[in-house]
């Protein structure tokens, strides 16, 4: 009997990949675990290998395609004995016209091809739900009339670094597989190839050991970029972090400062464990001598990825894993550079305040949709940098709308939420006509299973009842 090969799931977050080749062709025998294709998903570039013996009759899509959905038939080998030459596709399968753009296009062909492809697969898997990226309102710092074009986050990271490493020979990146590997989610692609292995730099799984060589080659006069493969991993090396990093400048009486950027993702991705999962954002932004970044679009990210790696001081910055694959517009500017220290107004609104940063842009602004239909008009606030925080634009806002709801992935107690609570009730306090409400990620460690992760994490359900209750809605 025919078997049909489907396009794998290779992460929980996974909802699409690209086939970026066959590396068998229509005819050739394959054996069980032979590596018959490489596709391309949201971290990595993967191998698909046969899930049975026999000879590969079909390719249903084509190398090359972008955005073939999970689950959907790529190929249809044909079992031992059978005449593979009469194997024929499914009828679904069958219908769209031979395509006429090229294989690397995705093009009304290619949509075609896949949709058909797609129907043939029996039975079709759920996708996987995944947060949808945040709606981005263009920035203040982005001149009237720019050219904005689509990237995800992942591009606007890579070239960011890219820009600054053409700027400055002293800029160069070290950390586990960003070298030949490309980067364990892709943001390093393609800078070993412009930059040679001197400034873009394997090193082995020892982040307490990497970490303290940035430090030093920082004390040196060299701008290091230390990715963590998550930031959960930087809990080795917070020692250098803390008290080497941060607090040099000050012991040493400003004379040795420490420009060095430690980032990748941070917080909770998808069913990767309590161990993986953490939200180091508070933890951080205690710590004087750290500026603290936390985009929630592709935008932001690479405006203050240079703004970072241009800085002096040691900065922290967090990304999500979730938002790597996630597509916004980005100013087309030579040389696109963002301040640190300055909140953004995702949204615009006078009945209440929402207030957060990152993923957790996501709930903040589908609850800002959801409170629309009900009359409320909620103001958005995307933190962008919590250290050093910008304090103003949150109490000018809480000034206009009387109210405030702060919202953040991590935990409830010591979080940026709380932080944002206290200074409120110390620079805004005459101005609240409610209590502030913070909706957080719930105080447990995070679970692996799928229905406890979600129940641990915010909703844009919990935003929209805060809202309502500091509205006197509920």
């Amino acid at each position: 009997m025919t078997i049909n090969v489907l396009m794998p799931a290779l992460s929980p977050t996974m909802e699409q990949g690209k086939l970026a080749k066959w590396l068998k062709n229509e005819g050739d025998e394959v054996k069980a675990g032979d590596v018959i294709a490489e596709i391309e998903t949201d971290k990595a570039t993967m191998e698909v290998e046969a899930v049975d013996e026999g000879v590969l009759a079909r390719i249903l899509v084509p190398g090359g395609t972008e955005n073939v959905a999970v689950n959907t038939p790529i190929a249809v080998i044909a079992g031992e004995g059978e005449d593979a030459s009469a194997v024929e596709l499914p009828p679904a399968a069958k219908a769209p016209p031979p395509p006429t753009a090229p294989q690397d296009e995705a093009g009304e062909a290619n949509k075609a091809r896949l949709e058909a492809a797609a129907q043939a697969a029996a039975p079709q898997a759920k996708p996987v739900s995944v947060a949808a990226p945040p709606a981005v309102s263009a920035a203040p710092e982005v001149p009237a009339g720019t050219t904005m074009i689509p990237m995800t986050m992942r591009e606007a990271l890579r070239d960011a670094m890219a820009e600054e490493m053409r700027r400055d020979p002293n800029v160069f990146i070290m950390g586990e597989e960003v070298a030949e590997y490309q980067g364990a989610y892709k943001v390093t692609q393609g800078l070993l190839q412009e930059f040679g292995p001197m400034r873009v730099r394997d090193t082995p799984i020892t982040e307490y050991g990497f970490a303290g060589i940035g430090v030093g080659a920082a004390f040196a006069g060299l701008r290091p970029i230390v990715e963590f493969m998550t930031f959960n991993f930087s809990m080795q090396a917070i020692d250098h972090i803390v008290n080497s990093a941060a607090k040099t400048l000050y012991m040493s009486g400003g004379q040795i400062h420490c420009p060095i950027v430690f980032r990748g993702p941070n917080g909770a991705a998808a069913r990767v464990g309590a161990q993986h999962s953490q939200d180091y954002a508070a933890w951080y932004s205690q710590v004087p001598g750290l500026i603290v970044i936390s985009p929630s679009n592709a935008s932001d990210a690479k405006g203050l990825l240079k703004a970072a790696i241009r800085n002096d001081n040691p900065v922290i910055f967090l990304e999500n894993e979730i938002l790597y694959g996630k597509t916004s517009e980005v100013p087309a500017l030579e040389d696109f550079v963002l301040p640190i220290g300055k909140a953004r107004i995702a949204r615009p609104g006078t009945d209440v305040t929402l207030v957060s940063f990152s993923i957790g842009m996501t709930y903040a602004l589908g609850a800002a949709e959801a409170l629309a239909k009900d009359g409320i008009e909620a103001e958005v606030i995307d933190l962008r940098t919590l250290r050093p925080m910008d304090t103003q634009t949150i109490v000018e806002s809480v000034k206009k709308t009387g109210r405030c709801v702060a919202i953040e992935e991590g935990w409830p107690q010591g979080g940026v939420a709380s932080e944002i609570a206290a200074r409120l009730q110390e620079e805004a306090f005459d101005y609240l006509d409610a209590p502030i409400a913070r909706v957080t990620g719930k105080d447990v460690p995070m679970p692996y299973a799928a229905n406890l992760e979600k129940l641990a994490l915010p909703s844009v359900a919990e935003v929209v009842a805060a809202a309502k209750a500091v509205l006197y809605r509920a």
